[in-house]
């Protein structure tokens, strides 16, 4: 666990965030110093609450909620441009210190080699990482994924072609998968 402190007196917060809108619904974003550290669908009050929770919890400091943020202020612009169509790739400094070991390596290997409008099958990816026999724990780690669609786990898919989970809903995912044209847009 890493800890970033309650900061001193007048100092900035460790943890900023901020709830935004998007194609997809309310999306609550929080950053520290390092970068960009959670993303977090849906984010109605009681998910929101959640999230909160959560980062209270594992980074060890209190989170603010911080809507002009500096720090929040590129995640934003670069999520808008992506759910305009006009950026394929966010170029943001991440801060992984949510996620470790196997999940960590899986999470880098997702967000550097599956590029905007590709799949990747969870036994492929698993196999990009030295672990041929761990398409079940690349599921696992697609499920603790703390910063989706910016570590684009929508993009992991089913050897058989099917969809498989996605902690957004099936429904958030093809509207992802859509966007990036990989699967149709709806036709209505």
């Amino acid at each position: 666990m890493n800890s970033y402190g309650a900061g001193a007196a007048g100092a900035e917060p460790a943890v900023e965030w901020s709830v935004v809108g998007s194609a997809i619904g309310p999306l609550l974003l929080a950053a520290t110093p390092a970068g960009l550290v959670s993303v977090a669908f849906h984010a109605r009050p009681d998910v929101r609450d959640a999230a909160l929770a959560q980062l209270r919890t594992r980074l060890g400091a209190e989170p603010v909620e911080a809507p002009g943020s500096a720090r929040l202020a590129e995640p934003i612009r670069r999520l808008a441009a992506y759910f305009a169509g006009e950026r394929q790739d966010f170029g943001l400094e991440l801060d992984w210190s949510l996620t470790a070991g196997f999940h960590r390596e899986v999470l880098r290997e997702l967000e550097s080699g599956v590029p905007y409008g590709t799949v990747v099958g969870y036994g492929e990816l698993a196999a990009r990482v030295g672990r041929p026999e761990g398409a079940q724990a690349v599921g696992a780690a697609m499920g603790a994924n703390p910063l989706p669609v910016v570590v684009p786990c929508h993009r992991v898919v089913e050897s058989d072609g099917g969809l498989g989970g996605f902690g957004g809903g099936l429904e958030t995912k093809r509207q992802l998968l859509a966007l990036e044209g990989v699967l149709p847009q709806p036709l209505f």
